[in-house]
């Protein structure tokens, strides 16, 4: 019950902060868990880590767990504006205590490479241009925020060790390579809301093959903070539950920021809380900025706004 009443307290201290953030600098994956859609650009290099604290607690094992996990990601855009290529390394370190007994654990929890590709966004040679003649058309709802930005994930998990970590039973051996494969969907809302979605199948022809999903909507507030909602879903053989977090994230500047996040699940068998703080860099001397040249319009498109700024001129000679 402690763990709702701190995921509530920190919900309404992000909703209700008067100072925050939407920003597509740094575009960093964190506080969340979801990977977003757009790279980090051609041959900008970008690290994200993170150090959480973690409970868990099983109602019918009668165990609990306390500890760290330390995170960090590197992430490359090579080759292309679109691809992004992605390693992601999670280390746990707890203390692991049953009726009997107490042990040490500790272990590389988490090795994954992969790459991402953008393969549509539906603003890319997009203009909203402007109605001389039309406040209405100007103003109209634009429907086109509602197509997603949409990118391919291809990925390997490398098991080095046992990993006393999953919840499987000890004598079920989790491969050294397995493969993970990701659909990534990302719409923008206005200038203020971000909505990613995560649809993967982790862990392909392994004993440890799993269905997951994570939907995470983000609130920039102004230039410096944001806020984030996430629910996360698992579903496999030895472990299937849901996951729900909430954070914020403070921009020092285009290419630094900072944050923290707590997550609590739904189920008791093991109840798990979450809480950590995180800090993403990036280096982009080397990125040249990519140019689309506009369209200028027609001959006709010209004249047309020549002769409603000549009008518009007229009016304010008469009125004055």
């Amino acid at each position: 019950m402690k763990h709702y009443k701190v995921l509530v307290i920190l919900f309404l201290f992000v909703f209700q902060v008067q100072y925050a953030q939407y920003t597509d600098e740094i575009n960093s994956n964190r506080p969340g868990k979801s990977m977003m859609a757009f790279s980090v650009g051609k041959s900008v290099f970008q690290t994200e880590m993170g150090l959480n604290f973690q409970n868990e607690d099983h109602a019918k094992l009668k165990y609990t767990a306390n500890g760290f996990i330390g995170e960090i990601d590197f992430r490359y855009g090579l080759f292309f504006e679109e691809l992004e290529f992605i390693a992601e390394l999670q280390y746990q370190n707890d203390s692991y205590k049953t009726s009997f007994d107490k042990t040490r654990r500790s272990a590389l929890k988490k090795t994954l490479i992969g790459a991402k590709y953008l393969i549509y966004d539906p603003f890319k040679n997009y203009e909203v241009k402007e109605n001389l003649y039309s406040w209405k058309a100007n103003h109209k709802f634009n429907w086109r925020q509602f197509l997603p930005a949409v990118s391919g994930y291809v990925g390997v998990n490398l098991n080095f060790s046992d990993n006393p970590f999953n919840y499987a039973p000890s004598y079920i051996e989790e491969p050294v390579v397995s493969p993970k494969v990701m659909l990534i969907t990302q719409n923008h809302f206005g200038k203020q809301w971000v909505f990613v979605t995560n649809i993967m199948y982790d862990k392909i022809a392994s004993d440890f093959a799993s269905i997951n999903y994570i939907l995470t909507l983000t609130r920039g507030f102004n230039q410096k903070w944001s806020g984030f909602l996430e629910h996360q879903g698992y579903k496999g053989d030895y472990y299937s539950d849901g996951v729900f977090r909430v954070g914020a994230a403070y921009l020092f500047d285009k290419s630094m920021q900072i944050d923290a996040s707590v997550g609590t699940n739904i189920k008791n068998t093991p109840s798990i809380f979450n809480a950590g703080l995180g800090f993403s860099w990036r280096f982009d001397s080397n990125y040249k900025e990519f140019k689309i040249e506009k369209d200028k319009g027609s001959k006709m498109d010209k004249k047309m706004k020549k002769k409603a700024e000549k009008e518009n001129r007229k009016r304010k000679d008469e009125v004055e």
